[in-house]
């Protein structure tokens, strides 16, 4: 059976077609979704019509291909903004398509399963509106925290400014408390970690199975955050994979960084399996 499950995030839309329990191919659409959601408080409505034409785009290519099975989600832009439910009601009626809207908490759960796959450990999942750190022990989850801070609102609120960037994160990343990381093994997924995982390796394509397993060190995130935010965004579009994200990468980079540091870890290694495969897990209920 081949079943494609879409994740509607606020800066892009991510499809992953799974066939007989695994993961085919992967596809990708930047969409800005929570684009200007810090300042107005609401998705545009030149937003929400970007992303539902993706979305439309990405099911019609599943099924295309065979999906005997189309699901969608949508997270913390969504389910953040008032007029969320247009955007839902929107996707229903162009695209026949039911989004289910996820609360942090099971977003971050959809993180565990798809990274962790049972093992203990812990993920940080940085996005685009918010970023959260979870923590498994002995089979149950001892850490669960979402924060609403993420690469889409943090250039909304303080564009590549280091001091700017600075003052948010810390004041975000102060709800992260009691986290007891010593000695756990940390996965980073979504869109800033296979990004910084694809300059490590000088790709210009994304190719998942070169960046899945990426060790990526707390020094050199902090290399990657000096050179991101102060090299011209035309050079880092020009020479690196972000095409559509050379502006919020360097302050994605500073806040996984940042992240890190606040776990005193050395390291974190990317995983290109995430909530997508999560999600289906507990649709599919193989948990």
């Amino acid at each position: 059976m081949k079943i494609a499950v879409i994740d509607i995030g606020s800066n892009s839309v991510r499809l992953a077609m799974v066939s007989d329990g695994k993961t085919i191919y992967k596809r990708l659409a930047t969409t800005r979704l929570g684009e200007g959601l810090s300042v107005t408080g609401k998705l545009s409505a030149e937003a929400i019509a970007r992303t539902v034409t993706a979305v439309a785009n990405l099911s019609a290519e599943a099924q295309k291909d065979g999906a005997d099975k189309v699901y969608a989600f949508a997270t913390a832009a969504v389910r953040s903004a008032p007029n969320g439910y247009e955007f839902v009601e929107k996707l229903k009626k162009d695209c026949g398509i039911q989004a289910e809207v996820l609360s942090g908490e099971t977003e971050a759960r959809c993180g565990v399963l798809g990274a962790l796959q049972g093992k203990d450990g812990g993920i940080i999942d940085v996005g685009g509106a918010s970023t959260e750190i979870i923590l498994q022990k002995g089979g149950k989850t001892v850490y669960s925290e979402s924060i609403d801070i993420g690469t889409v609102r943090l250039h909304d609120l303080a564009g590549r400014d280091r001091e700017k960037l600075e003052r948010v994160i810390e004041e975000k990343l102060s709800a992260y408390k009691n986290i007891k990381a010593h000695g756990s093994e940390f996965c980073a997924i979504g869109g800033t970690a296979t990004r910084l995982a694809a300059i490590k390796h000088g790709l210009k394509e994304y190719n998942p199975q070169i960046t899945h397993g990426t060790v990526l060190t707390t020094d050199l995130l902090e290399k990657y955050s000096d050179a991101l935010l102060t090299m011209p965004i035309e050079e880092i579009r020009a020479n690196s994979i972000c095409k559509n994200s050379a502006d919020i990468v360097g302050g994605g980079c500073f806040l996984l960084y940042s992240v890190v540091k606040k776990l005193c870890l050395s390291k974190v290694t990317v995983s290109e399996s995430d909530n997508l495969e999560g999600y289906l897990a507990l649709k599919e209920g193989n948990i």
